[in-house]
């Protein structure tokens, strides 16, 4: 049975009988349909009839939207639909031919636009948690790692995103239907093979990274799974393309999604030296390639990874795992600092390319100080 809360929250504009806050926009559609805002409101007033009444009440009803039920009626009808999806068309030898008449099957569109939609209302912490009381998390992870096709893959990462986004109650939810493994196998099932048996899909593996991202940080219990699981680890050196050519590198979203999730858990409040000795070889290498314009051509994964070493460099109290591993890259980093902050100080000023490279010029400025600056 589906479970729902219905201890939703309640719009400081609700009356004190608990009506709906948007009630005065059918109000509002009523008294549009019945004055032309020529007449005066207390001029030929008159008692509503019967129809009169009918007529606001279905106005009400029409204006107003019990997101709950949206959310059941959406859940049921994307099930409905993925099970005739998946089965193929073929009928469960268990289910009767009216219940085969009842169940409504969608095109892919449409399941896609109930998933927008669906993933629009979830963005409200509430309405997130009533989302995972009904039990949309299995039914997320299930799609997911599912036959169903990749639009539809990607518009459960992406719904698991919004709603476990800073909400500690769902992030923990996600952690009991044990998240992780599928995630990252999923992400391993679109990387490219070395025998070309697979050519990958880098959009993909976006999604699984940006949902895996948003599940962790901020909880201090996802964080440390997440950090002693190796093959987690090995899914942000093959995010960040460290076992790529300059140029077989993954996507710059797939990098850049890698490298934010790399440096949430290494800057965070519960990071430790034990930690951080297990990203050792990821810290050297932003250090020796992210930073590099030869290397990397992405203007903001440079900016990013300048930021993520100052931020590191500059912790107080400094973790000392971290700052021995960048300052051990010391004058290669400086080398690579001098070099392009000269070439960005040659941009003509009030320019395209200059006001395009400044937030690159800080960061350099900024980590060449922290450089100076540490011992």
């Amino acid at each position: 049975a589906l479970l729902y809360n219905t201890d939703l929250p309640q719009n400081n504009m609700a009356g004190s009988d608990g009506s709906n806050p948007n009630a005065w926009l059918g109000l509002l559609k009523w008294s549009l349909a019945y004055s032309d805002g020529t007449k005066p409101s207390g001029e030929n007033v008159q008692q509503m009839s019967k129809e009169d009444i009918a007529f606001l009440e279905s106005v009400m009803k029409d204006g107003i939207i019990d997101e709950g039920e949206r959310m059941k009626t959406i859940l049921k009808d994307l099930t409905d639909s993925l099970e005739v999806t998946l089965s193929a068309g073929v009928a469960a030898a268990a289910s009767s031919s009216d219940q085969e008449e009842k169940r409504k099957e969608l095109d892919e569109d449409d399941m896609l636009e109930l998933m927008q939609e669906l993933r629009d209302i979830v963005e409200q912490i509430d309405y997130a948690r009533a989302f995972m009381a009904m039990g949309g998390i299995p039914f997320l992870l299930g799609c997911a790692a599912s036959a169903a096709s990749k639009s539809i893959k990607k518009g459960a990462l992406s719904i698991l995103s919004t709603m476990c986004q800073n909400n500690p109650p769902v992030q923990l939810s996600l952690l009991e239907h044990g998240h992780m493994p599928p995630l990252i196998q999923l992400f391993f099932d679109y990387t490219p093979a070395m025998d070309s048996s697979n050519e990958g899909d880098d959009s993909m593996r976006e999604k699984v990274v940006q949902a895996l991202s948003a599940s962790i940080r901020g909880h201090s219990m996802a964080e440390h799974i997440f950090c002693q699981n190796e093959h987690g680890r090995l899914m942000l050196q093959l995010g960040l393309g460290m076992q790529k050519s300059a140029d077989t590198k993954p996507s710059a979203q797939l990098r850049k999604r890698s490298l934010f999730l790399l440096r949430a858990i290494l800057t965070s409040d519960e990071a430790t030296d034990e930690r951080h000795k297990l990203y050792q070889n990821m810290i050297s290498y932003i250090c020796t390639h992210e930073i590099n314009e030869e290397w990397e051509d992405d203007a903001e994964i440079r900016e990013m990874s300048l930021a993520m070493l100052s931020q590191l460099l500059t912790k107080d109290p400094p973790h000392k795992v971290v700052s021995e591993t960048i300052l051990s890259h010391k004058n290669q980093i400086g080398s690579f600092g001098v070099k392009r902050i000269d070439c960005i100080r040659k941009l003509e000023e009030g320019s395209d390319d200059r006001e395009y490279a400044s937030l690159e010029l800080e960061e350099w400025e900024r980590i060449m100080v922290a450089l100076v600056e540490s011992k």
